[in-house]
C-alpha cells in the first residue's frame, strides 16, 4: 500500500506583493506575447497558427474557480484563437480591438466592477493604456521596456511559457485560494474536469 505525498504549495511571492495583488475580481489579458510567444505563424492558405501553453490554459481555469474573471482584449481575431478561448470557458473577449481602455471599462461596467478590482497583463504599447489603470499591472520576461516599467510583477517566464501561469498563481496566492485549490487536486481528481 502506498502513502501519498504531501502536496504543499511550492510557489512564493513577496508579501508586499500579494497585499497588492488582494481583492482582484477580473484580470484582462492580451493575446500575442501573452497567451502565445508573439510570433504569428501562418500556413501556405494564409492561416492563422497559434501555440498555447497548457499551464496558462489550468492557471485560467483555476482562476475561474476562484471568482476571478479572465477576460482577454485583442487586436487580433482568429479562429485558433476562438477554439482556445471557448475550450477554456472564457466569455469576456473583444476581438479585433486596438483601442484596449475603452473595451476594458465596457467589461467592468457589465460587471459591476471598477478598476481598483482589476488586473491586466500586457507586453507591448497597445496594453498601456490598461496596464496605467488597473490595480495591478503585470507584464511577462520579454515584454517591451515600457509594460516592464509599468508593471508590479514581471514573470519569470516568457509569454507563451508560462507567464499567464504565473500571474494566475500569484493572484490565487493572493485571494487564498491556493491551497484549496491544491488541496481539491490531492483528494479528488475526478472533479477537475478536463485537462487545459
Amino acid at each position: 500500500m502506498s502513502t501519498l505525498r504531501p502536496l504543499e504549495p511550492a510557489v512564493h511571492f513577496a508579501p508586499e506583493l500579494l497585499l497588492k495583488a488582494q481583492g482582484i475580481r477580473i484580470v484582462f489579458f492580451d493575446v500575442d506575447g501573452i497567451m502565445t510567444d508573439g510570433g504569428l505563424y501562418f500556413s501556405e492558405h494564409g492561416e492563422s497558427l497559434k501555440r498555447f501553453s497548457v499551464l496558462d490554459g489550468q492557471g485560467l481555469k483555476l482562476l475561474q474557480q476562484a471568482g476571478i474573471t479572465p477576460a482577454v482584449i485583442t487586436g487580433r481575431d482568429s479562429a485558433p484563437l476562438r477554439l482556445r478561448l471557448k475550450a477554456l470557458g472564457i466569455t469576456h473577449v473583444r476581438f479585433g480591438t486596438e483601442d484596449k481602455h475603452p473595451a476594458a471599462q465596457a467589461m467592468l461596467q457589465e460587471l459591476g466592477l471598477d478598476w481598483s478590482q482589476a488586473a491586466a497583463m500586457g507586453d507591448d504599447w497597445p496594453d498601456l493604456p490598461v496596464m496605467q489603470r488597473v490595480a495591478f499591472a503585470c507584464a511577462p520576461a520579454q515584454a517591451h521596456a515600457q509594460a516592464k516599467a509599468l508593471a508590479d510583477h514581471i514573470t519569470s517566464a516568457r509569454g507563451g511559457e508560462g507567464a499567464v501561469r504565473e500571474l494566475c498563481d500569484l493572484l490565487l496566492v493572493a485571494c487564498g485560494r491556493y491551497v484549496q485549490l491544491l488541496d481539491n487536486v490531492g483528494t479528488d481528481r475526478a472533479h477537475q474536469g478536463p485537462s487545459a
